[in-house]
């Protein structure tokens, strides 16, 4: 993609009329909309959101990233940055203020998840990438994002299975996993 397309692809990207109910995101240059989340979903993100100590960390749901070496505006399901690290306003919060970027996998969003945004979140060096996944029933913690474009990824991964509790050292935490519901009905996938 020439830097011109880029510009114009980003330029469609922010003036775009979504429908409500529809997310958007920037992904290397291209736009996937995709439903919104089911209950399962939004109950395992405010369990995480509500585990993050808020005398020291600030979170944030569905708030655009900007990672601009990728040409990528992502929206993790949960961003969670030190109280005043970004911006005091605006759209898009810059991936430097970032301290840990959560998603949610769902039916239609594996391979995204857990290869794209791996790969996109590691380049923008967002210190910590949480991959929950209600199919099979895990936690995947990424760290040390090293690399850059399609070959960036995170030198350490840690899986955890639900009902076992992640450590969080970064934020200080250990994330309770017990509660977090699963996604029944859809076929099992063999990532990461």
């Amino acid at each position: 993609m020439t830097a011109v397309d880029e510009r114009r692809m980003t330029e469609l990207f922010e003036n775009l009329e979504v429908p409500e109910g529809i997310k958007i995101e920037l992904l290397r240059g291209e736009i996937v909309m995709m439903a919104g989340p089911d209950l399962v979903h939004n109950r395992i993100v405010r369990s995480v959101a509500l585990q993050v100590p808020s005398d020291r960390w600030e979170w944030l749901m569905t708030q655009d990233i900007d990672i601009l070496s990728e040409h990528s505006e992502p929206v993790p399901d949960l961003v969670v940055l030190e109280q005043g690290a970004g911006p005091d306003s605006g759209r898009l919060l810059p991936s430097a203020a970032v301290t840990m970027l959560v998603e949610v996998v769902s039916r239609t969003s594996v391979q995204r998840d857990y290869l794209l945004k791996r790969s996109i979140y590691a380049a923008g060096r967002v210190p910590v990438y949480l991959i929950i996944d209600p199919v099979m029933g895990q936690c995947v913690l990424l760290t040390e994002p090293a690399g850059s474009g399609d070959e960036a990824d995170y030198a350490v991964q840690r899986i955890t299975k639900f009902g076992d509790p992640v450590p969080l050292p970064l934020l200080d935490v250990e994330l309770a996993t017990g509660e977090f519901g699963t996604l029944k009905g859809v076929r099992p996938h063999r990532l990461p």
